[in-house]
């Protein structure tokens, strides 16, 4: 039997990290116990299958990220180890035991030889697995880098910190650039958006935060939803992207102008870890601290048109349902939602609807 999205995969612990294949229809997750694991999902009703698992790691495993050919899996954990599997076999390849002097928190592949480290004192490595090395190690950020992001060009790599700044190195250069002036609460998140223009920067304090690309040294904007926290995002397309918060809640968001589009999906009441999105932008999967990943039909967001006017909403409304399974959960649980269209911080700057290009 045929199914919208693929049946959810469960787990024997939480799964912090998820990852999704850059071509085919494959999850990596990576959980507090240490354990790696590789899954084909499918929309056939019965046909998930675990490919393979890696316990290689000591402590809980923080980030997993397929390389860009999608032949590896980068594996990042609080026991400072970065792990390099081969996805087909999960074979470990290459290991790097004592990568950084702090746990590590995320990694992101660059190019298929580059990729990045950040850590929970703020230190960042850029890594060239043809040189088995570090080619670039910076401390600027004060507190854990939870998330990181680079251009179309592999040169300008942003780092997200939990001291609430955002820091711009130049990866081709090997040098550190700038950091951003610091927004309240942790940035959690980055996303590149508007064909690259635009940066959005989640935080701890349920905002998102926007930067010119060429002007990073301060937020252009700010969009402050009516969420516990911006835990994670992901774009959806250009101008699109989808947040998982505290409160189990994943929202689509268009960014300028700025609105909650509704709800794509939910983890009822257990905080959302992380997201990530399948090749062609069809399904979104999602893990939490119910152990379980979900996916969610994230389709219909691609044919989204948001213009600048608004239109009059009742407060206190339930978030849209933006897919099928995002209502199943009953009413009682929409009820308390606030109806998000209204900006919680309506100020000069802080409207959102300005696109200052």
């Amino acid at each position: 039997r045929l199914r919208e999205t693929p049946e959810d995969i469960s787990f024997e612990a939480t799964a912090n990290a998820i990852a999704l294949h850059p071509t085919r229809p494959l999850l990596a997750a990576g959980d507090v116990d240490g354990d790696v694991y590789l899954y084909s999902y499918s929309c056939t009703e019965g046909e998930n299958r675990q490919l393979w698992s890696s316990g290689h790691h000591l402590k809980s495993c923080r980030d997993v990220a397929f390389s860009q050919d999608g032949q590896k899996l980068f594996t990042v954990s609080k026991d400072k180890a970065i792990h390099v599997l081969t996805v087909e076999e999960g074979r470990l390849e290459t290991r790097f035991p004592k990568a950084h002097s702090c746990a590590l928190n995320c990694v992101l592949p660059i190019d298929n030889h580059i990729f990045a480290t950040g850590d929970d004192g703020g230190g960042l490595k850029v890594w060239d697995l043809r040189k088995g090395d570090a080619i670039l190690e910076a401390r600027q950020q004060e507190e854990y880098i939870s998330a990181m992001a680079v251009d179309g060009n592999g040169k300008i790599l942003l780092t997200a910190s939990g001291d609430g700044t955002l820091g711009v190195f130049n990866v081709k250069r090997r040098r550190f650039d700038l950091l951003s002036e610091p927004q309240n609460g942790d940035l959690t998140s980055v996303a590149l958006l508007k064909r690259g223009r635009k940066v959005a920067c989640g935080s701890s304090e349920g905002t998102i935060y926007l930067f010119n690309w060429d002007g990073f040294g301060a937020a252009s904007d700010r969009f402050a939803l009516r969420a516990e926290s911006v835990d994670c995002m992901v774009p959806i397309t250009d101008s699109i992207v989808c947040v998982g918060s505290l409160d189990g809640v994943i929202r689509a968001v268009n960014i300028l102008p700025n609105r909650v589009l509704g709800c794509v999906g939910q983890h009822l009441g257990e905080p959302i870890e992380q997201l990530a999105v399948a090749p062609g932008g069809q399904l979104l999967a999602s893990c939490a601290h119910d152990q379980k990943v979900k996916f969610w039909d994230v389709s219909a967001l691609r044919g989204l048109v948001v213009d600048d006017y608004r239109k009059k909403k009742k407060k206190g409304g339930p978030l849209r349902a933006l897919s099928s399974k995002a209502a199943g959960s009953g009413e009682d649980f929409f009820a308390d939602l606030r109806d998000e269209a209204e900006l919680a911080a309506a100020g000069p700057g802080e409207d959102g609807d300005s696109d200052s290009d």
